[in-house]
């Protein structure tokens, strides 16, 4: 395991903002935007999805707006098909729209090539799914460190350098050792996936979605496979992160008290997004799929 120093711990490097319960405002957009006349981090106009099927076109999304200011924590709610995890696909970069405009972060997505979109999600957007997807044979320090490996291809290439190759690796686990001790798993770096609890597994994903310090996190069911009170436990870190560095994060979920402690409740329905005032409007079950 590596040996690493306070100092070296992750340091926030934008400002968070305690997010505020904000509703009423038309078409998913904040009124703390509003206000300020700040550009969002996501600006989302005019969003068509459309997939061919034997029986014809399936028309998604119909002309979805959506702004996000940085800083931000948004739940987005819905049936299931109604297309919330599409929807974070498009943002992050991992899917494109059929028409429409989707400025994440600065950045044209639509416009991006693969290579360019896939340098795009590892240097901006944490990525947490409703199942972990940690490589069973790697440890939790080497799963967390994965994004920085790869970061680091995508910029120079291998090292031909063995000395220069090594430095950097050994900085890779230094930093996913130090995201590990952000977690509360510093004592796990060493056990492979199927060694540890879903809740721990949970935990490894989320650092390894942060080990890059993004602007962004995107969560698809971040606690949909686990049981009431580690979902509970795995959604206070992911506020505390959220809050400590200062992220703006988009959450999908089914869980209603999840969501109320969102800033912002959008419903997913008919193609829209529309804001929802209280977590009593969300109209869903806990756990329904």
């Amino acid at each position: 395991m590596i040996e690493t120093s306070p100092a070296a711990a992750p340091q926030a490097t934008r400002q968070a903002r305690e997010p505020e319960l904000r509703a009423g405002a038309g078409g998913g957009q904040s009124q703390a935007h509003a206000q300020s006349g700040q550009t969002p981090i996501i600006e989302v106009s005019g969003l068509e999805k459309t997939y061919r099927t034997a029986r014809g076109a399936l028309n998604l999304f119909h002309g979805l707006d959506l702004q996000v200011e940085s800083g931000e924590m948004v739940a987005i709610v819905g049936q299931s098909g109604a297309g919330k995890s599409t929807l974070l696909h498009i943002l992050g970069a991992l899917d494109a729209p059929s028409a429409g405009t989707v400025n994440c972060a600065s950045t044209d997505v639509a416009r991006l090539s693969a290579r360019e979109a896939a340098a795009f999600r590892n240097r901006e957007i944490g990525y947490v799914w409703q199942f972990h997807y940690l490589l069973p044979e790697f440890t939790a320090l080497e799963n967390v460190a994965m994004p920085l490996l790869a970061r680091g291809k995508m910029r120079t290439g291998v090292p031909s350098n063995r000395s220069s190759s090594l430095g950097w690796k050994v900085d890779a686990l230094q930093t996913a050792a130090n995201w590990l001790r952000e977690v509360g798993l510093e004592d796990r770096a060493d056990h492979r996936p199927g060694e540890l609890s879903g809740g721990e597994q949970q935990r490894v994903a989320l650092a390894r979605a942060l080990v890059n310090n993004p602007r962004l996190l995107l969560a698809d069911e971040p606690t949909g496979d686990l049981d009431e009170i580690t979902a509970g436990r795995v959604f206070d870190l992911i506020e505390r992160l959220h809050l400590s560095h200062g992220l703006t994060s988009i959450l999908v979920t089914h869980n209603p008290d999840l969501a109320a402690r969102c800033g912002r409740i959008l419903r997913l329905e008919g193609g829209r997004l529309a804001p929802l005032a209280t977590a009593q409007q969300v109209g869903f079950q806990a756990g329904s799929r």
